[in-house]
């Protein structure tokens, strides 16, 4: 069979490219400057446009809570979970007492 195009070989799954909160940072200071567009930018840093887009807008949204990664919790977040902690501390305590008080 005459140059017959190779067979896919089946590869590993693609690994989805992270980056760092700096690099989205400078990336968005570099889309927002005058005379750059987000589509030139993207193309520039080699990335997706609307993922460039996406990252100017939870920038503006979230401030400096913005791209905190992967289980890192906002400080509202961790103060409402520190009061839930607590709260269920306390839940258990008080219950411990009414039983003492109860079998008295």
């Amino acid at each position: 069979m005459p140059n017959q195009p190779p067979v896919p070989q089946p590869s590993d799954p693609q690994r989805r490219r992270t980056y760092t909160k700096e690099f989205k940072a400078q990336a968005i200071a570099l889309a927002v400057r005058p005379g750059m567009s987000f589509r030139r930018a993207a193309a520039d840093l080699g990335i997706n446009e609307a993922m460039l887009r996406e990252w100017a807008k939870r920038a503006r949204l979230d401030g400096s809570d913005a791209f905190r990664g992967h289980g890192v919790r906002t400080e509202s977040e961790a103060r409402i979970a520190a009061l839930e902690r607590e709260n269920r501390i306390l839940r258990e305590e008080r219950d411990i007492l009414k039983k003492r008080r109860n079998s008295s």
